[in-house]
C-alpha cells in the first residue's frame, strides 16, 4: 500500500539538500530552465552516499527475485504495422532486456519510499516539471521500480509514452550501459512521427548524446519526443537504477496488460 506523501519528513536525512536547495524557488527556476532547454536534468550527488548505500544493501541481494522480460519491439513501443514491410522504420525491431522488482515488493523502511513520498521532494518536481500535482500510480506496483540490468542486458531505442521519467542510478555497472539520446526527434503531439530521421538513428547514421550520470544523481528526462536507449552492460557488476513513476492526475493505472508485460502477474 502507499503511503500518503508526509510533509514533515526530513529530506536531509537522505538528500543533500545544501547542495540542491530544493525548497528555494530560483534553484528550482533554474533546473527547469535546464530541463526544458536539454530536455534532460542531471542532479550530481542529490541522495546522500550513506542513502545509496543503504538502499544498494536492501536491493541487491532481491536480484534473483526481480521478474525478467526480454522482448524485441519498435521504438514506437506499439504493434507492427503489417500494411509497411519489415524495414519500415516503424516495424523494425531492438531489443530490450532488464529485471523489475515493483513497488509492493520494496521493503516498507526503504529509504526509496521516504523520498518518493517526501510533501517537499514532490513540490520540487512539480516546480520544475511545470505541473499542479504529481501522483503515485493507482496500482500497487508501479510507484517504485528497481531495475536491474546485469552483463549483456541492455534498453533498445525508443520514445517513452509519459511525459516525463524520474530517475536515480544506484550502482553503475563496470562498463556499457551507456546512456544515449537524440532530443527533440519526433513531435507526438502533432502526430509527427519523424521515420526518416529514425531510420537513420537505427543505421547509426546520425550523431548521439551520452548522458553521463553516477550512483545518486536524480535525472529528470522528457523521453515522449527524444529517442533514447541504455546499451548493453558490461562486466560482472549489475546496474541498478531506480524509476519513480508519477503521473500528473490522480488515479491512474497501468493496464493489466501492461502489469504482466513488466512484472509477470497482475497483483
Amino acid at each position: 500500500m502507499h503511503r500518503s506523501a508526509d510533509s514533515s519528513a526530513d529530506s536531509n536525512a537522505y538528500l543533500d539538500t545544501d547542495r540542491h536547495p530544493i525548497d528555494d524557488e530560483s534553484y528550482i527556476a533554474e533546473c527547469r530552465q535546464r530541463l526544458d532547454n536539454d530536455g534532460a536534468l542531471v542532479l550530481a550527488g542529490f541522495a546522500r552516499s550513506a542513502t545509496i548505500e543503504q538502499i544498494v544493501a536492501q536491493s541487491a541481494p532481491r536480484e534473483g527475485d526481480a521478474y525478467y522480460a526480454g522482448k524485441t519491439h519498435n521504438v514506437y513501443l506499439t504493434p507492427a504495422d503489417p500494411s509497411l514491410d519489415g524495414a519500415h522504420p516503424f516495424n523494425r525491431q531492438v531489443k530490450s532486456s532488464k529485471g523489475l522488482i515493483a513497488d509492493d515488493e520494496i521493503p516498507h523502511d526503504s529509504p526509496l519510499r521516504d523520498i518518493y513520498n517526501d510533501a517537499l521532494f514532490r513540490s520540487f518536481l512539480c516546480g520544475v516539471l511545470g505541473i499542479d500535482n504529481v501522483h503515485p500510480s493507482a496500482d500497487d506496483m508501479s510507484s517504485i521500480n528497481v531495475h536491474f540490468a546485469s552483463e549483456g542486458m541492455e534498453l533498445g531505442w525508443h520514445f517513452d509514452n509519459s511525459s516525463f521519467a524520474v530517475t536515480m542510478l544506484l550502482q553503475a555497472a563496470e562498463g556499457g550501459a551507456h546512456f544515449e539520446q537524440v532530443p527533440a526527434v519526433r513531435n507526438a503531439d502533432a502526430g509527427d512521427m519523424a521515420f526518416e530521421r529514425v531510420g537513420k538513428i537505427l543505421d547509426g547514421d546520425e550523431p548521439v548524446q551520452t548522458l553521463d550520470f553516477e550512483p545518486g544523481d536524480l535525472v529528470l528526462f522528457r523521453g515522449r519526443n527524444a529517442i533514447h536507449r541504455v546499451t548493453p552492460t558490461e562486466g560482472g557488476t549489475t546496474r541498478l537504477l531506480v524509476v519513480f513513476a508519477y503521473n500528473d492526475r490522480p488515479g491512474v493505472a497501468l493496464s493489466e496488460s501492461a502489469r504482466t508485460t513488466f512484472y509477470g502477474r497482475t497483483a
